[in-house]
């Protein structure tokens, strides 16, 4: 079965590097395939390394690292920001969050005057209006936009803490080392929000105790509405406001009975862990890579290998896990296009930020150079279709 697999594929396939050749300066990331990459940078709080792999014909993953100011006043507060955006249905949703979170984090740090949970919040709820604006005026013209939407993965280390918020099912690991034993533990920082996880169904049932409905189990996966695997978001307006979720969204997307209330929710779950010296770094990442490495696997990726590249050692050992469950070699993997990729492994991001005790504790009242850096992708026009792409289960993430 396989192999007619690979024989159907086979005209997909062409060796990367004569489509896209290696292109980029180590100062915003180079490009090799499907890979694009920055094997090492310095933020305010320590070094980073940052990776994606694109599998969709539109890379629909977009993702940041911000290091400097974290408000528009000199006095500051001065830190680190992580973002990243796993987004579902397109691209859209993901590119505006890429485009506006982090400004609306810095407007409300400025009026506050700092940092805080309820800065973290209102910069998600701004950027849910934001994007629903867009929808709305968007709608006559693009009402497919109503069914994109996109997780939301953001970190921001400051003044010694590290605040932690999530909509979806993006993962924020913490490899913690144990002085007593020498080993690095894995530690899960971020909450997720995927209708694969009994307490996730069993919330949804509580906020929707008329709907037997609300979580179906279809093709032996959890969906919302049989729909969607996430139950936290933002965009996907066709789930949150009833009057979008009619005509003319495609039927694939309308709900056979009006709802009330929201489906889906743009509310993060908020944590804030105090940095400790035997925190040793962070690994931010979609879902794309959990799906193939557990967390402590990753974390002893990271600890077991040389800092520059460890991102992108991250995405390749996801890469090799996928090519072993399809009975592949990896180095087949990589020539398969984008687009029809998507039926082998997801988009995948990775920014691995390490933590530098001496520089943590006294960062957030210091100048330094600012670091403003998104992850790349294959640069074409939106309307632009892959040779052989084939398009994705809706609602898959």
């Amino acid at each position: 079965m396989l192999s007619g697999l690979m024989n159907f594929l086979g005209s997909c396939w062409r060796p990367s590097s004569d489509q896209y050749v290696h292109s980029g300066s180590d100062a915003v990331g180079r490009q090799d395939g499907l890979l694009w990459y920055k094997d090492t940078g310095q933020h305010l709080n320590g070094e980073f390394s940052f990776a994606v792999v694109q599998a969709n014909n539109l890379l629909e993953d977009q993702s940041q690292i911000e290091s400097g100011p974290l408000s528009s006043l000199e006095s500051g507060p001065y830190g680190t920001f992580i973002g990243v955006y796993d987004g579902h249905g397109g691209p859209e949703t993901s590119r505006y969050i890429n485009n506006h979170l982090f400004h609306n984090l810095k407007r409300f740090t400025s009026e506050q005057q700092s940092m805080s949970v309820d800065v973290i919040r209102k910069a998600f709820q701004a950027t849910e209006e934001g994007f629903f604006s867009i929808v709305s005026k968007q709608w006559s013209i693009k009402p497919q936009i109503a069914s994109v939407g996109s997780c939301c993965l953001a970190g921001v280390i400051c003044g010694g803490n590290l605040y932690i918020a999530n909509v979806g099912d993006s993962r924020a690991v913490l490899g913690k080392l144990v002085k007593a034993t020498g080993e690095v533990l894995a530690v899960q920082l971020s909450a997720e929000h995927n209708a694969a996880i009994e307490s996730v169904r069993q919330e949804l049932h509580a906020l929707h105790p008329d709907d037997s409905q609300i979580v179906v189990l279809k093709h032996n996966v959890w969906r919302v509405k049989g729909l969607i695997q996430v139950s936290r978001s933002i965009g996907d307006i066709y789930l949150k406001k009833a009057e979008y979720n009619r005509e003319p969204l495609y039927a694939k997307f309308r709900l056979r009975e009006p709802f009330r209330r929201p489906i889906l929710s743009s509310e993060p779950s908020i944590t804030v862990h105090q940095l400790q010296p035997h925190d040793q770094f962070l690994i931010f990442a979609s879902d794309g890579l959990w799906e193939h490495l557990s967390n402590q696997d990753a974390v002893d990726i990271v600890q077991n290998h040389p800092r520059s590249g460890i991102a992108r050692r991250l995405v390749k050992a996801a890469l090799q896990e996928a090519a072993k469950k399809r009975e592949m070699r990896y180095a087949d993997l990589k020539k398969i296009d984008r687009g029809v990729r998507r039926h082998f492994h997801d988009d995948i991001t990775v920014i691995v930020v390490f933590l530098d005790s001496n520089i943590v504790s006294r960062a957030s009242a210091v100048k330094s150079p600012t670091v403003s850096l998104r992850g790349g992708g294959i640069n074409i026009p939106a309307n632009t279709l892959a040779p052989c792409a084939t398009p994705m289960e809706p609602g898959t993430t």
